[in-house]
């Protein structure tokens, strides 16, 4: 079979063979692709996983690639890209936006507007669709205060709606992270109004500290590990003594000990293995199990 033929039989967006890996992750981890594929609308997504999976080909459904850890130096099989849904809708403080939508634009955008609640989201460099899957959140709020409900492409591949009571949002996870058969197509988002100059503010103050406090100079995926209750990942990483603590080319970053930073040419395993060591000495020491919110792809 020509799965190139078959491939672009089915996708009007581009098909791409033998792409570089590190153009789709924020570690910028190097290695190759076997092909990457951008979907246009949600009956491209429904025929080609069909075609995926009677075939049994292997596939992943990514948006920007900013909170995973590719573990191979190649992904051999098809990596779904769903950046090109799009769609938007802003209603009085509704939106209704597609999956593929980027979260920092979106943020910025309905805080020019004066609506309010996304604040939190303009230092979170994701899809709308990612942002659901991971309830990205910071400053004590996320993505299940905002969303109404989304739509998703079952295991089975049927449209179906999700509300915000069927999503089980709870810290850096939801229905989507336990059910990962499930898809996000499009997520209807509900703000509020707010002052314009406050939310503007607001914003400022949080880039200037994120550029004080975090390694935005190096690629990474932000926080590495979930904060315990009652306790921050990075005092405990702190704590024994890894900063720059380093695998391969992955680092402990010396600015937040909660960001793994790609200092040196890392490969997915230099991460993966100082993740693991961290783990097991915080467990040793405090008899904490750090739980890791990034996601690796085999």
């Amino acid at each position: 079979m020509n799965i190139d033929k078959e491939l672009k039989k089915i996708v009007k967006g581009k098909v791409l063979k033998n792409e570089r890996l590190e153009l789709y992750n924020t570690y910028r981890i190097k290695g190759i692709i076997d092909y990457v594929v951008s979907v246009e609308s949600i009956n491209e997504l429904v025929e080609l996983l069909s075609f995926l999976k009677q075939n049994n080909i292997k596939h992943k459904v990514i948006g920007n690639g900013s909170n995973i850890i590719f573990a191979n130096s190649s992904y051999h099989g098809v990596l779904i890209k769903l950046t090109e849904i799009k769609n938007i809708k802003i209603t009085d403080t509704k939106i209704v936006v597609g999956a593929g939508y980027n979260l920092v634009k979106l943020a910025m955008e309905t805080s020019r507007l004066g609506l309010s609640g996304l604040e939190f989201a303009t230092g979170i460099p994701g899809t709308i669709g990612g942002a659901v899957y991971m309830n990205a959140g910071a400053y004590k709020t996320d993505m299940g205060y905002i969303v109404s409900e989304i739509k998703v492409l079952t295991p089975s591949l049927e449209i179906e709606t999700l509300y915000n009571c069927d999503l089980d949002f709870h810290y850096r996870t939801s229905f989507l992270q336990k059910n990962p058969g499930y898809i996000c197509l499009e997520a209807t988002i509900v703000l509020k109004k707010g002052n314009k100059d406050i939310i503007k503010d607001l914003i400022e103050e949080r880039k200037k500290r994120r550029i004080m406090t975090q390694p935005l100079e190096y690629p990474s995926a932000g926080s590495v590990f979930r904060n315990p209750d009652n306790d921050y990942a990075g005092r405990l990483i702190e704590e024994i003594d890894y900063k720059g603590k380093n695998i391969g080319g992955a680092y402990v970053s010396e600015k937040h000990a909660n960001f793994i930073i790609n200092k040196d040419n890392a490969t997915g395993k230099d991460i993966i293995s100082l993740i693991e060591d961290i783990k097991s000495k915080v467990k040793n020491k405090y008899n904490v199990e750090l739980k890791v919110e990034q996601e690796i792809v085999e």
